[in-house]
């Protein structure tokens, strides 16, 4: 605790007094082009791994990066998502998930939160990924099933988020496009969902999703 404690003396001490011009105008307002969604999993740092400043992105964190389908859950990431959307008018939406995913692990394996009741449930809004992957991943084992289901869940948060309304209105407008990727903590690595080849590529690689397809095919996991 007392690093954090002197983490915020540093910060107001050293850096917030050389960027005065920035928090000034974060004082007056956000006007975020993304809203990044992403899994609470403490080695992940979407500023850091973007390079972007306070007020460029709007973020939900949870664990799995999910986004349960609208009119199923009235929590924190709907009305995160409707804010971001209707009210930000954000213009790109992205899920990124990651490696090495306990989560991800946690919906292979339910034993590992069985004691975790809270857990558990919240895992049940991936449950379309735990049932793709199991009837189309059977010949993969270890990290590769791991990495399958971890880019399985993330196609599938995109396509509940793409059904909620203030999602839908805006997609159907052409005023904001939806993105998957995958961060790999291993190596510094991002990798995207490019819908013409219907697999994940090197970021630069890849195209903007459109609001459907978003499978790839299971074979090309």
């Amino acid at each position: 605790m007392q690093r954090l404690v002197q983490g915020v003396h540093h910060f107001q001490s050293q850096v917030f007094e050389t960027q005065k011009d920035l928090f000034d105008r974060l004082s007056r307002g956000q006007r975020p082009d993304t809203l990044f969604i992403t899994c609470s999993d403490s080695r992940i740092n979407p500023n850091l791994i973007t390079q972007t400043a306070p007020g460029e992105l709007f973020i939900i964190r949870n664990a799995g990066n999910i986004i349960p389908p609208y009119g199923v859950d009235h929590g924190g990431e709907t009305a995160t998502v409707e804010y971001a959307v209707s009210a930000l008018e954000v213009k790109d939406i992205i899920i990124c998930g990651h490696s090495l995913c306990g989560a991800m692990s946690a919906l292979l394996e339910p034993d590992l939160v069985q004691d975790l009741p809270a857990v558990s449930k919240w895992l049940g809004y991936a449950e379309t990924t735990r049932r793709i992957v199991k009837e189309n991943y059977s010949h993969l084992c270890g990290n590769e099933l791991l990495l399958a289901t971890v880019e399985e869940n993330v196609l599938n948060q995109l396509e509940n988020l793409s059904n909620h309304p203030s999602v839908a209105t805006r997609l159907s407008r052409k005023e904001l496009h939806l993105h998957a990727w995958i961060y790999k903590i291993e190596t510094g690595e991002v990798y995207a969902y490019d819908p013409p080849q219907e697999q994940f590529v090197p970021l630069r690689e890849a195209t903007p999703i459109v609001p459907r397809p978003f499978r790839r095919h299971p074979a090309q996991a």
